[in-house]
């Protein structure tokens, strides 16, 4: 896997680019069966889910069975990396590259630390509020609302996300303080619009209780490597043309009209900046049984519960 830095247009950094090559499907995938889809991790299901007719929401069903695939981090490697995105950054792909169960497959994925939710929260809200509505309740069974909340803002976690009094959380409410608090690790499933908890759930319910916004590295799909070089080439044929269009008004109407490059020079640099950057959507692989085999685990693991 080969990593490269993403800067932002003021060189402050952005995230980090993965390569992936010769990797065929993950640990951690998803399959789809119609409108049914099932999160997979090794061999066992995960989270079943039924997309609703029309597109309004997800009925869910979320399993036991998640296990992490980062190790435990240590007290000394938070202080020692505190105020580092870029450092967690590289420790977190260390462990997407090597460990079963992560959902790294070949092409190019974004670790960014730029939050995709600040966005969204109003000056007046705490981030204890803020969070607590984005936040997917439901154990085992809960429902993704597409129609309220649009946007692919809400958090569905792969655990029980554990109270303010958990041992585990008190530990980390001392690092929030500190001002050490290791980044929680989130990976954008565009079949469920939305984001799924993958490491630091102890972590978020920390920043939670103490009420700030906490440190996060968001993993999703980019511009696959075989699709890059055409979409630069369409970017730089998108300049040209805008220059050559200025050129022509030129011509025309004199140097009273603009030679295009104040204008078509900072929208070349967006679009290939955004090449490295751009959300694509996630891989889904054919479940083996189709439906059948959909109504199969769902029976066995809610009871016929989960209906599609």
């Amino acid at each position: 896997m080969r990593r490269s830095d993403i800067t932002r247009d003021d060189g402050t950094w952005l995230g980090l680019s993965l390569d992936v090559r010769d990797l065929g499907r993950p640990e951690l995938c998803v399959f789809t069966a119609g409108p049914r889809l099932l999160v997979s991790q090794l061999s066992r299901p995960v989270l079943l889910a039924v997309v609703e007719e029309p597109l309004q929401g997800v009925d869910f069903w979320r399993t036991d069975a998640y296990r992490y695939f980062v190790p435990p981090l240590r007290a000394d490697a938070a202080r020692a990396l505190a105020g580092s995105p870029e450092r967690w950054a590289h420790r977190f792909a260390r462990h997407l590259g090597d460990s079963p169960g992560s959902p790294l497959h070949e092409g190019r994925w974004l670790l960014s630390c730029e939050s995709p939710f600040r966005r969204w929260r109003h000056p007046a809200t705490s981030h204890a509020e803020y969070w607590n509505s984005m936040l997917v309740e439901g154990h085992p069974e809960g429902y993704l609302d597409w129609f309220l909340h649009s946007g692919s803002w809400e958090v569905l976690p792969l655990r029980p996300m554990p109270g303010p009094d958990d041992g585990r959380v008190k530990a980390y409410r001392k690092q929030v303080r500190a001002g050490t608090l290791p980044p929680v690790l989130l990976w954008w499933v565009s079949g469920l619009d939305c984001h799924l908890v993958l490491d630091g759930h102890a972590r978020l319910a920390a920043a939670i209780a103490e009420s700030v916004e906490p440190p996060l590295l968001h993993l999703h799909r980019t511009v696959p490597g075989d699709d890059l070089a055409a979409r630069i080439d369409d970017a730089v044929d998108f300049y040209a043309y805008e220059m050559a269009r200025f050129a022509s008004l030129r011509a025309v109407h004199g140097p009273t009209v603009p030679d295009g490059a104040a204008t078509a020079g900072p929208q070349l640099a967006r679009l290939l900046h955004d090449l490295n950057t751009v959300q694509q959507p996630t891989w889904a692989w054919p479940l083996p049984g189709g439906e059948d085999q959909w109504r199969r685990l769902a029976h066995e693991e809610t009871g016929g519960r989960l209906r599609d």
